[in-house]
């Protein structure tokens, strides 16, 4: 099934939280159908959601008037980051966070194509390099970072397992060591 709509990015907003929610819901259905166990009813919850969209992070891509992507940018880091292994070590740094594409919209590029959005996005705003963290155990993700030239710079033990940390440094960043 092909949507074939063209995507356009916004600020999630509190008239966008049941749709998120119900979106959250059915892909935690998706990737437990699919053997991946990353997300559950205590993570991501409703009241992270609404906290993102308080804070201005989270973000929704919208095609054929559905939300078809959801994605939280900021400079949140847990504790775990700060022993890995950055390409870029200067602080101007962006972290994506619960990467979420509506399994209505799913195998038809969409991850892949708003992957490439928050790059071109966070470059020309002058962010160095991009950080995330990713299951070891999602496969869909691991290729769609892979692909996308995120390097592996440590991982994390967190209550659902073991998750890589990420890096991808921009073309803007000054002070990342010579590649």
């Amino acid at each position: 099934m092909h949507f074939g709509g063209i995507m356009q990015y916004r600020k999630a907003d509190e008239k966008d939280i049941d749709a998120i929610c119900r979106i959250v819901k059915h892909a935690v259905a998706v990737m437990e159908e699919n053997g991946i166990h990353q997300w559950d009813e205590l993570y991501p919850t409703q009241e992270d959601l609404l906290a993102d969209i308080h804070s201005g992070t989270l973000f929704v891509g919208i095609q054929d008037e559905a939300i078809a992507v959801l994605y939280v940018l900021n400079k949140n880091q847990d504790e775990a980051y700060f022993s890995a292994d950055w390409q870029y070590t200067g602080e101007n740094i962006c972290v994506i966070h619960r990467l979420c594409v509506n399994p209505k919209f799913q195998n038809q590029g969409i991850a892949k194509s708003t992957l490439s959005h928050i790059e071109k996005t966070l470059k020309e705003s002058g962010t160095a390099a991009i950080r995330l963290d990713v299951f070891t155990e999602n496969p869909f993700a691991l290729r769609l970072y892979g692909n996308a030239g995120y390097r592996k710079t440590g991982s994390a033990d967190w209550r659902k397992g073991k998750f890589y940390l990420m890096e991808k440094v921009l073309d803007s960043a000054p002070e990342a060591a010579d590649a």
